[in-house]
């Protein structure tokens, strides 16, 4: 009898450790699955922040270069999607300084757009994104970019991702100087882009340099800090292409495919 009960006493624990060792595949598979589901997840949307066209609606995202609170280069990622709608403008925007003139921007944007196209935008809701790790010194400078994303939004098209731009967006097309290009132009070669267009005039630009001066006066020696100004090609600077554009339609023949 003892035997007997030593036995069952054996199976018992058999059959607990089976039980114990099937719950622990099982939740081991739904761990696997639950992260493989995430990644795959994670994948759609990475693509889905490129381009995606639909019927009724066009996401269109390009790389922005600019200049954050430390004067250094950075690159953050504009989102424009244009869909069927009443005419609506919708702004979310992170950590970017200057406002107001962010706002003027994308108004001027939505208008050169619409003219260039001929699409009538009162047709559209666009819906406008820019995220980033850090304040970014933005507003004015970000108008070329903001009018082309907008402008491949509306014709469903998507652009170029090795190009990024940047200049201010005037009424009629024209696009303005802007600050900080050499910064810009490093940010864009860190981030993969091959061209980087910028105002009129503006391929090149100016550095200043400080320098410790000394000279004798009589038994005295004085020295300073001279600023001294030096003239450099961005494009030799930097080892990115840099092409000048004076206007949205020469600016949209870079991002088109080939």
């Amino acid at each position: 009898m003892l035997e007997m009960r030593k036995q069952g006493k054996r199976i018992l624990n058999y059959i607990l450790l089976i039980v114990v060792i099937i719950i622990s595949l099982e939740i081991l598979l739904v761990v696997l699955t639950r992260d493989l589901s995430e990644k795959e997840i994670s994948g759609t949307e990475e693509e889905q922040k490129t381009f995606v066209s639909l019927e009724n609606s066009t996401f269109v995202s390009i790389k922005l270069p600019a200049v954050n609170s430390e004067g250094k280069g950075v690159s953050t990622i504009l989102n424009v999607e244009a869909k069927k709608g009443r005419g609506r403008t919708l702004v979310d925007i992170d950590n970017l300084l200057f406002w107001a003139d962010t706002q003027h921007s994308i108004r001027m944007a939505r208008l050169v757009a619409g003219n260039f196209t001929g699409i009538n935008v009162d047709n559209y809701d666009l819906i406008y994104n820019i995220k980033a790790n850090a304040s970014l010194i933005g507003g004015p400078s970000a108008g070329a970019a903001i009018t082309i994303a907008t402008i491949f939004a509306l014709q469903g098209k998507e652009p170029r991702k090795d190009v990024m731009i940047t200049g201010t967006i005037n009424h009629d097309g024209s696009i303005g100087p802007v600050l900080g290009i050499l910064e810009k132009a490093k940010a864009s070669k860190e981030v993969g882009a091959s061209l980087f267009l910028v105002p009129l005039l503006q391929s090149r630009d100016v550095v200043y340099e400080t320098k410790k001066h000394c000279g004798r006066f009589g038994s005295m020696e004085i020295c300073q800090q001279e600023t001294i100004p030096k003239k450099i090609d961005v494009s030799e600077e930097t080892g990115i292409e840099v092409i000048e554009v004076g206007n949205i339609e020469e600016a949209l023949e870079y991002f088109e495919h080939l």
